[in-house]
């Protein structure tokens, strides 16, 4: 344990650093739609959005979530393979759900629950949830293979 002391730090840290991110989401980000997700929205139409405030906001906190789980993801597996492959990754999935995100919002517009978890994709680091055990199981093969 004590030899992965600075490591587990760090790794709180950016976990410390993700949750705050969260807590203080209405301070930081422009998205009128966490006040109406968090309300009973089935019936309402969409709340007044400044386009491109929200676009460049949903764009900041993807950002900063990715760099935070990719840094995670350095301190976890200290390798530049899966750095390169998650770092990728991030950015298509904010090419696609950005897309996705921006014909919901203009198209669909009685798609509220595609809508929500689009959004919830683009606003919170679930990716890393899915990288850490899909990186470990690969890391796992890659040292029954050396032996």
């Amino acid at each position: 344990m004590l030899k992965y002391k600075s490591q587990i730090i760090f790794a709180s840290l950016v976990v410390l650093s993700l949750a705050l991110i969260r807590n203080y989401e209405e301070i930081l980000f422009y998205d009128p739609f966490l006040s109406f997700f968090a309300g009973e929205f089935t019936n309402n139409p969409y709340p007044e959005v400044v386009e491109w405030k929200l676009y460049l906001n949903l764009f900041l906190r993807y950002t900063i979530n990715s760099f935070l789980s990719i840094v995670l993801l350095n301190v976890v597996f200290k390798n530049s393979e899966f750095l390169k492959l998650a770092t990728f990754l991030y950015i298509l999935f904010f090419v696609v759900l950005i897309s996705l995100f921006i014909i919901f919002l203009h198209y669909f517009t009685d798609r509220l629950m595609a809508l929500f978890y689009i959004r919830r994709f683009i606003i919170q680091p679930l990716f890393l949830l899915l990288f850490i055990p899909g990186f470990y199981f690969q890391q796992q093969d890659l040292k029954k293979q050396k032996t």
